[in-house]
């Protein structure tokens, strides 16, 4: 359809640019001069097919938000959650017609932030409040003196987190502040998301999505609606929404007889599921509360097992034991769940824990305790089934670094899971998933289970760099899916491992495998630690401090240092002795071995799965 010069008010050379542009417009070119023509205007429009809106007056003052497509989107992730959403959302924009930059935090450039017109960040909060690996440079430079005013900025951020951590979602909080405090404006409210996060990330993407949205009505609705999909990549139809009901094929204690451990080594079937994984990557399993502790909390409550309630947002119903058995938490309390019970009864002591000023009281009480220890306490039994259920959060599934290579083991995945049991206030209390695999799950059962990317825990691209693991206990796990894929890939790179733990005659885990990597020269060198073994307790660290020059050696040919297990502890003592070594080995001072520890983490080399 071409512009007639007698139905507009353009003149004859006007008329001949808009037909020559108007036919070349994509759908999304034309959504995009709706909206700068709507800004310009300060009215929301839309441009159609072959019709141009008057021209604006000269003095109009467009936003920001209307002139610019680009959207930069940046993402700080440890386990790959808040990364794989960053991408997904990435996806989206440009469907919209954005032109989206996305990064990782440790990959941008800080200085290129007083550029940024449009910026998203999705970041989750690691451990008590800190930020994940690869956010801790940005989030520095952000807090420091360093950082531009960012007046002409909008911003929105989508924090990911865990409300039984009391620091819950903090990182995405400090930049959601830190970025007011430096001028920028909000685009969206800022959502915190607790492990169950599709619904609430959906909803601020679409939050997002329609304040970006330059179009009007159905269009703008429809770019909104599209946005909140967050499952997995279509590669397979199972995802963490949607997981796959995967066989058992074998379930092994490691441990010998006369350990004070059980270490479970579980085999499971991914054929006919398409789900592809790497080594680094976890496995997510969707496990069962103990049934005693099921029939215990529902005789403290008086309810009727039987009795059907709805377990999700559609309205899907199951009996009380059944959505307590596999739908909902209750083995972890957190603030807000103690907070929404309260809300439920006229207890006075219960509604006075959770009362202004005695936060220290709350979280000193929630620490270890389970809900079946809050009813009884507080003497919670009468309230109806249906009510009490409605607040509970939804059961989280448990990630476990996947300990197989899929190359080794094709339609397999292998998980190494330590058993937790512990007696408290007179009570038998229990690990959900490991007791469940050690006490309840045998070859032949079925498990729910999905696929966690993790891609800031990999393999070097190059075959030939050589690799420094170090993993006590289960953190071994994802070392045994390294060797396995370098072995079945013939990779040429010195690999050398750490390893830890109390006894060497009955907690060597897969010694014999190790053994034979050793022997066949997949794996280079191997030092142990066995910290009952001797008068003095020994751990990975101290073995690290003995090779100390070889192991800086290697680090100077461009090793890649690799960390899993306890966060807490390890990890932490882990990292002060690389740091040591550094310093000690390369003459530097501490505050250039803490820089050298830095590079290596932007350059990939020092990567962590630790938990």
């Amino acid at each position: 359809m071409e512009l007639q010069v007698t139905n507009s008010p353009f003149n004859q050379e006007q008329v001949e640019l808009l037909n020559r542009l108007l036919p070349t417009l994509t759908d999304s070119q034309r959504v995009w001069l709706s909206g700068y023509f709507a800004a310009m205007n300060g009215v929301a429009g839309s441009v159609s097919t072959g019709a141009v809106p008057a021209v604006p007056a000269a003095n109009a003052a467009p936003s920001v938000a209307a002139i610019s497509k680009e959207v930069t989107v940046l993402f700080g992730s440890q386990s790959g959650k808040a990364q794989g959403l960053a991408k997904k959302f990435s996806k989206k924009l440009e469907e919209q017609g954005f032109q989206v930059t996305l990064s990782s935090m440790s990959d941008f450039k800080p200085n290129a932030l007083k550029k940024v017109q449009t910026l998203l960040v999705l970041v989750s909060t690691h451990g008590e409040g800190v930020p994940p690996d690869n956010a801790i440079s940005f989030h520095d430079f952000l807090h420091s003196k360093r950082a531009p005013q960012l007046d002409g900025l909008q911003y929105s951020v989508l924090s990911l987190g865990d409300t039984s951590y009391e620091f819950f979602c903090q990182t995405g909080k400090d930049f959601d502040k830190r970025l007011g405090e430096l001028g920028g404006k909000q685009l969206a409210p800022r959502v915190d998301c607790d492990v169950d996060f599709d619904e609430p990330a959906a909803e601020w993407m679409s939050s997002v999505l329609s304040s970006l949205s330059a179009s009007s009505g159905s269009s703008s609705a429809a770019a909104a609606g599209a946005a909140v999909s967050t499952a997995s990549a279509p590669e397979s139809e199972f995802s963490r929404t949607n997981p796959f009901q995967a066989e058992v094929l074998e379930n092994l204690n490691l441990n010998g007889r006369g350990s004070d451990r059980e270490t479970r080594h579980v085999e499971i079937s991914l054929e006919g599921s398409n789900l592809q994984y790497e080594p680094g990557d976890c496995l997510g399993i969707y496990p069962e509360n103990h049934p005693q502790l099921v029939e215990e909390l529902i005789q403290a409550m008086g309810w009727n097992a039987e009795e059907l309630v709805t377990i999700n947002k559609n309205g899907d119903k199951r009996s009380v034991r059944e959505a307590l058995t596999h739908n909902f938490e209750i083995t972890v309390l957190t603030k807000p769940l103690v907070e929404q019970v309260a809300k439920l009864t006229v207890n006075t002591d219960l509604n006075g824990l959770v009362a202004a000023g005695n936060e220290q009281e709350l979280k000193a009480y929630i620490n270890g305790k389970d809900l079946l220890d809050l009813v009884q306490d507080y003497s919670l039994k009468g309230i109806a089934a249906a009510e009490f259920i409605s607040v509970l959060r939804k059961m989280p599934a448990r990630l476990y670094s996947i300990a197989s290579s899929s190359k080794a083991y094709p339609d397999e995945v292998h998980v190494t899971v330590r058993t937790v049991r512990y007696e408290a206030r007179g009570r038998e209390r229990y690990g959900v998933c490991s007791v469940q695999l050690a006490e309840r799950v045998k070859a032949g059962d079925s498990l729910p289970v999905y696929i966690q990317n993790n891609p800031n825990f990999k393999l070097p691209e190059s075959s030939d760099t050589p690799i420094i693991m170090i993993g006590p206990g289960t953190g071994v796990a994802p070392f045994r899916a390294f060797l396995g894929e370098r072995e079945e890939t013939g990779a040429e790179g010195k690999s050398w491992l750490f390893y830890g733990d109390q006894h060497f005659s009955t907690d060597f885990l897969y010694q014999i495998e190790w053994q034979r990597w050793l022997k066949d020269g997949v794996l280079t060198r191997m030092d142990v630690a066995f910290s009952r073994d001797t008068d003095q307790k020994v751990y990975v660290q101290h073995r690290m401090l003995e090779k100390s020059k070889e192991l800086y050696q290697w680090l100077q040919e461009g090793a890649s240092v690799y960390v899993c297990g306890d966060e807490k502890r390890m990890a932490h003592d882990v990292h002060e002795t690389l740091a040591k070594i550094i310093e000690q080995e390369g003459g530097f001072s501490s505050e250039e071995a803490a820089e050298y520890l830095s590079r290596m983490q932007q350059q990939k080399r020092y990567q962590r799965d630790v938990y």
